[in-house]
């Protein structure tokens, strides 16, 4: 941390220190059991051999020295001849149960909780009175005020004294901000006096999510602080017009799933140092039918709620931007399908009914729809039953209109519905895209049936 303040004495001065949580002391290097230099990891395929392994442990760790000392633990025995052996199982962790102190300001993360105490010292030799202190964090695009005692100073630190407070703040933004600490006092000679001081530190990213879309989201979330994180949570937000489904693993254990599994969700750990977990999300169009939301000609699809603590469980919290899909084209005009039969009948006249959708800020129209006739006889499969051309009406700006098709199927199988065609009468204008469009969930792009026979 960076600190600067202004020229000539003060009585005053700012200390600051982060308060965060201590981390595990960790011994190097990890104690070891005798039994691992003394016989290989083949004896326990013995069972005459493994029988006897406790005796020849207890002849190995009581065995006696020249001097006659024995090399069991002994408290009194400076020579630390067993420090590396292991006394009890969970030495095995290398934790010997201490914690330790933060040694430095250490770094800060997007989504974390700063914390700081403060301390404001009196160094002269006299007393200051009515003290208003002030206390802000500052980034490259707001001020936010975390202390203000002017409504109720401090009425006098004596010589050699100290006022201390604490402050909290929850880092919604990266790059550099600065604790800005401000004391407004008078010194002994009733001079007012300002002190202003600066503490600069730097937020980092503490995850990087990359998003691959199709009808299946991936999001990829990949750890970059130097400790492990402990996801507590990883949700998907749809945008309005989407529905999403989180995609798990399969249960080839579903008798071992405890009534409260689903309540109480163990974390998903990501190791430090760039840790990864990936979390997959179907995406459906939703069926209200209304328009999809634009950003700069893209698809919304939501955006992610993350939170997540440390080892010592210091709480995290991140939401990504808005995750935009691929770019979509805008078209004047949309087709999609309101009720399309699931079962057809062989030579058996069926209605699809179709719903055209204006999606300019100007009337359109009217039209002419028909069914393209650009096959063969006889490899068409589906063919319009009755009138070729259909005629519609205008259709005013943002809105929509239905009409059906008489069609019938004169082949076997699985088939396809291509080739509808839309003519605007008034702008001379044909629309013969829309039979690349599959029927997905509310959208048409290329429907499938299932044709049957009748015996």
């Amino acid at each position: 941390m960076k600190m600067s303040s202004t020229q000539g004495p003060h009585s005053l001065a700012f200390r600051v220190m982060r308060l965060c949580r201590p981390s595990l002391h960790v011994e190097i290097p990890v104690r070891f059991d005798p039994s691992d230099l003394l016989f290989g990891e083949d004896l326990f395929d013995d069972p005459v051999a493994a029988s006897h392994l406790p005796r020849l442990l207890a002849d190995t760790v009581s065995a006696t020295a020249a001097d006659g000392s024995t090399t069991s633990a002994d408290p009194s025995d400076l020579s630390y001849r067993n420090r590396f052996l292991l006394q009890h199982p969970s030495d095995s962790l290398g934790l010997p149960g201490l914690l330790l102190l933060p040694q430095s300001f250490g770094a800060i993360y997007l989504g974390e909780t700063f914390c700081s105490y403060i301390s404001i010292n009196n160094s002269s030799n006299f007393e200051v009175r009515d003290v208003t202190i002030k206390a802000e964090i500052q980034t490259e695009r707001q001020r936010i005020l975390l202390l203000d005692t002017s409504k109720s100073p401090v009425e006098s630190i004596r010589a050699g004294g100290r006022y201390d407070f604490i402050v909290e703040h929850d880092v919604k933004e990266l790059g550099a901000h600065t604790l800005v600490c401000t004391a407004l006092y008078n010194d002994n000679d009733g001079e007012r006096k300002y002190l202003p001081q600066y503490f600069k530190f730097m937020v980092a990213n503490p995850l990087s999510v990359r998003t691959k879309e199709t009808t299946i989201l991936e999001a990829s979330i990949e750890n970059h602080t130097k400790s492990n994180l402990y996801m507590d949570q990883v949700d998907f937000e749809p945008a309005q017009n989407w529905n999403a489904t989180i995609l798990r693993g399969v249960d080839h254990h579903p008798e071992s799933k405890q009534p409260m599994s689903d309540v109480f969700k163990p974390p998903i750990l990501l190791r430090s140092g760039g840790g990864i977990h990936n979390f997959l999300y179907q995406l459906k169009l939703s069926s209200d039918g209304s328009p999809l939301p634009k950003v700069e000609g893209s698809n919304v699809l939501g955006k992610l709620q993350i939170t997540w603590r440390t080892n010592l469980g210091e709480p995290g919290r991140l939401q990504t931007q808005q995750i935009l899909g691929s770019p979509i084209a805008q078209k004047d005009i949309e087709l999609r399908a309101v009720e399309v039969p699931s079962i057809i009948m062989l030579e058996k006249p069926f209605m699809v009914r179709l719903n055209l959708a204006n999606q300019t800020d100007r009337v359109l129209g009217p039209f002419e729809v028909w069914v393209s006739q650009s096959d063969s006889l006889d490899e068409k499969a589906i063919m319009v039953n009755g009138l070729l051309t259909m005629h519609l009406a205008q259709v005013e700006a943002f809105s929509s209109s239905e009409f059906e098709l008489n069609l019938i199927a004169v082949k076997h199988g699985v088939q396809k519905i291509t080739g509808i065609t839309v003519f605007d009468t008034r702008e001379k204008k044909t629309y013969d895209s829309l039979l690349e469009l599959e029927l997905g969930t509310s959208q048409l792009r290329s429907r499938q049936f299932l044709v049957k026979g009748i015996l």
